[in-house]
């Protein structure tokens, strides 16, 4: 096949007659259709590109779709792959266009594993990959050592999908936290209340992200997600796809376990090499720990498994700290961005609610920039521990609710966290009680007169912005707000205008400048007017902040080496959002597929496998 790329139509040439998804569960496959490619339109460009009659194309399929709406009348923009009558010619069509950078092969993007489990493998139960945690790394991370034949045994803190969903409404409407199951723990992971975005800017050479995406597809999602510049599936739908996907990693052999909390491990030394050697899990169901040896373990963290990365930090596991952002919460309302972004298409079935990036370098050095951006949706509470604050954003399929929020938030480097609190031990015992916290604190110390940071200091600032957001919020799970108005003239806001915050349990009003860094407020400050005039209307003085935002990514790096283990400890694969290898739902699980594969490379070369990759 010929793949072609910028094929451009005018708005009104691309069909949008359709059945809208629903996101209701009583939506029917007739609701999961998309619209209609323009296939002629799109075959007659084809054949014009290439320079060959339309009967020449034996069959066009849409890769991809973006829209261009830089100049008034917006343009829809596609890549294709085509198949021709002739076959045979394809070799000289692609020659007699060499050069030419929007006519190549089409590439080949089929997933292949690096093998299979060998026959009666495994010989004891202690030789099955686990995978800890089950958000999208995890899932990605089980599902494919499941499709090899390797049985693995997931080991998920928090509860299945439905479940955990009850007990996060508990805390948006009741004001009721439970810290093992909430946004951040439970099947799905952190991604399962987000928008639910499925782009990245990930190097993927090998296409695993398009396996993500049909495996998403296959598992119930709209397979319209295949093709648009920006997809999305929503957290409906989300849970729905979750729940097939583990029904499919079961019928392969894997194992789910719900509710165990790995809660420590043991590390072995082999002839001078580190290795792991058991976990320790406790069930929350009953309360009691089972020592559980393990030969392998993919540790698919999410950004806020703090205790877990104490504990690996604890038992010796070699990590650093890594930059990551803090901020608020915007929100617009979604016709104000609407407008600035599509002109006069704004409100056209086709392009559906707009989204916006963007980026500003303050003067002081920091950068701030917009972080996942969810059209049409809410701004949801994020936390995970008692006494904290913390938001993030969420959008429905149909991304129809009336505001626009996004994360803007302000670069924070691993250099900033030793000047907050260099030597600091109050801090670090409030952030981790008095007996872990000291102990930190005087390694803090010693690592500083190195010229180090410690690996948990950007957990210490993390918790200290969320309790004190907590506190500014009332101490009942509301979070503080601030007009964007009143935030640039550095006055407390007292009564809210046009746009009605949607963060559930609530907002209280007040000066939002004591919840952050002094530089990051400056900086935030120093960007709003920038950005307004980049999309009208964005430094509105009704525009709304809702803080803090800290989860942007984990604050460190369980650093891995070349075959993606553990830098000191072998049999152990950091993975993920947590590890600091990923940023998403897409890129996290890109990352599970990379792991699962060096996972079973590593494991099917040890003697006793009876077969090589």
């Amino acid at each position: 096949m010929i793949r072609l790329s910028e094929l451009k139509l005018p708005l009104a040439e691309v069909p949008t007659e359709h059945r809208r998804a629903a996101d209701a569960p009583t939506e029917t496959e007739l609701d999961r259709e998309p619209p209609p490619h323009p296939v002629e339109a799109l075959t007659r460009l084809a054949a014009a590109a290439l320079a060959v009659p339309v009967s020449a194309i034996a069959h066009l399929h849409v890769f991809k779709r973006s829209f261009d709406a830089r100049k008034a009348d917006l343009l829809a923009v596609y890549i294709v792959d085509v198949t021709l009558t002739d076959p045979s010619q394809e070799a000289g069509l692609l020659a007699q266009h060499a050069g030419k950078p929007h006519i190549q092969p089409t590439p080949d993007m089929a997933w292949r594993p690096p093998g299979h489990a060998p026959a009666g493998w495994p010989a004891a139960e202690s030789e099955r990959p686990v995978v800890v945690g089950l958000g999208p790394c995890g899932l990605f991370t089980a599902l494919a050592l499941a499709q090899m034949g390797f049985r693995p045994i997931v080991l998920e803190r928090g509860k299945p999908v439905r479940e955990r969903t009850k007990d996060t409404w508990g805390l948006w409407r009741k004001h009721v936290l439970n810290p093992e199951s909430n946004v951040q723990y439970g099947e799905g992971g952190a991604g399962l209340f987000s928008d639910g975005k499925l782009y990245s800017q990930i190097k993927d050479p090998r296409f695993l992200g398009r396996k993500v995406m049909q495996e998403f597809v296959d598992a119930g999602a709209p397979s319209e997600i295949l093709y648009t510049a920006h997809p999305h599936i929503g957290t409906f739908k989300l849970v729905r796809v979750v729940e097939a996907m583990r029904e499919k990693i079961i019928a392969l052999g894997g194992e789910i376990r719900f509710q165990h909390h790995v809660c420590g491990l043991t590390l072995s030394s082999d002839g001078g090499e580190q290795r792991i050697a058991s976990l320790q899990v406790r069930r929350l169901g009953s309360g009691d720990t089972i020592d559980m040896p393990v030969q392998r373990v993919v540790f698919a963290l999410g950004h806020s498994s703090r205790d877990t990365f104490a504990q690996l930090w604890d038992a010796g596991v070699y990590m650093e700290a890594k930059p990551f952002s803090v901020g608020f919460r915007i929100e617009h309302p979604q016709g104000v961005i609407d407008r600035a972004r599509w002109g006069r298409h704004a409100g056209h079935p086709l392009l559906g609610a707009a989204d916006y990036k963007m980026v500003h370098h303050a003067k002081n050095g920091r950068a701030v920039y917009s972080f996942c951006m969810c059209p049409g949706g809410m701004v949801v509470a994020a936390t995970s521990e008692p006494g904290r604050v913390v938001t993030n954003g969420m959008s429905q399929y149909s991304r129809n609710e009336r505001n626009a929020n996004a994360g803007l938030v302000v670069g924070i480097e691993p250099a900033d966290f030793p000047q907050a609190f260099p030597h600091d031990a109050p801090r670090w015992t409030a952030a981790f009680g008095e007996q872990d916290g000291s102990r930190y604190a005087a390694q803090a110390t010693r690592l500083a007169a190195e010229g180090k940071t410690h690996p948990l200091a950007g957990i210490v600032l993390q918790r200290e912005l969320e309790a004190r957001a907590y506190q500014l919020g009332g101490g009942t799970y509301e979070a503080p707000g601030q007009l964007v108005g009143d935030f640039l003239k550095q006055q407390p806001s007292s009564a809210l205008g046009e746009v009605v915050p949607s963060y559930q349990p609530g907002v209280k009003l007040v000066d939002l400048a004591p919840a952050l860094p002094a530089y990051a407020i400056e900086a935030m400050r120093e960007a709003l007017p920038v950005f307004g005039r980049k999309i009208k209307g964005y430094d509105m003085v009704d525009a709304v902040l809702t803080g803090v935002e800290t989860r942007t990514s984990a604050p460190l790096r369980i650093t891995r080496g070349d075959d993606l283990q553990s830098l000191n400890t072998r049999g152990l694969y950091p993975a993920g959002e947590g590890a600091g290898y990923a940023g998403g739902i897409l890129s996290a699980g890109v990352d599970g597929l990379k792991v699962a594969e060096a996972l079973v490379l590593d494991l099917l070369k040890q003697p006793g496998s009876n077969t090589t990759a």
